[in-house]
């Protein structure tokens, strides 16, 4: 999958009406219910998504205009925000899901061709601009299923499962606390190893499957390990 911000606006658009669509359907007491995230309900994960395009939109200002504009204004406000929105009305989540999509969305289109070339400060540390829409991918998809609502990895384009797996194992390359493993996945020859691989499992699935696991989305039963053994556990994702 690329990650060219102008090619990726489509999908962008098109996993903010899947997110729509499925939070339409939520009442007060499915709001109230737990996600799949420890400590946060459904409407806690909402409340993110909304905050996380507004924090966004900041980031893609920064670029644009050179000034140095935080994601958030620090880590207590970005979790008070959460906090605070998270036990509004249905209605109330929906149009704050609308609207901030909207801002990110105008944020997105008003990127100059230069703009895209800076470097942004985000919660995870520097970013080149071009990941921005990325990112929000990312974050729809994965926070999509965290809702616990019916959208599971399967429901993931062949395409987003591939770029999250390699970006998730890149990143697991890095990692001192990553177990030795190799994945391998859609049934095919392509690996990609993540530290010493003589002593390695190889871990086998598709790409999505992978990809849940290491996210910590799936507990990764449809997943095989050869030798014959317990899967390896990855350490915990951002």
């Amino acid at each position: 999958m690329t990650t060219d911000p102008l090619l990726l606006t489509g999908e962008v658009d098109d996993a903010t009406a899947r997110l729509l669509r499925t939070a339409a359907t939520f009442d007060a007491a499915d709001l109230a219910a737990p996600s799949l995230l420890p400590g946060w309900s459904r409407g806690h994960v909402l409340a993110h998504l909304a905050r996380n395009a507004d924090g966004l939109v900041n980031l893609l200002t920064s670029a644009r205009t050179g000034e140095r504009i935080p994601m958030y204004a620090s880590a207590e406000a970005r979790e008070a925000d959460i906090s605070a929105g998270a036990p509004r009305p249905p209605e109330e989540h929906l149009d704050d899901l609308r609207r901030s999509a909207d801002r990110f969305a105008a944020a997105v289109a008003a990127m100059p061709v230069s703009a895209w070339a800076a470097t942004v400060e985000t919660r995870q540390g520097p970013w080149p601009a071009t990941l921005l829409v990325w990112g929000r991918l990312r974050e729809l998809e994965i926070h999509h299923v965290d809702l616990a609502a019916g959208y599971r990895p399967a429901d993931w384009s062949p395409d987003f499962g591939h770029r999250l797996l390699r970006e998730v194992a890149t990143g697991l390359a890095d990692r001192v606390d990553a177990p030795a493993m190799v994945l391998r996945f859609d049934g095919s020859s392509h690996e990609l190893v993540v530290g010493d691989r003589e002593r390695a499992p190889v871990v086998a699935g598709s790409a999505a499957d992978l990809a849940a696991w290491l996210t910590g989305r799936d507990p990764g039963t449809t997943l095989t390990v050869t030798p014959d053994g317990r899967l390896p556990r990855p350490p915990e994702w951002i």
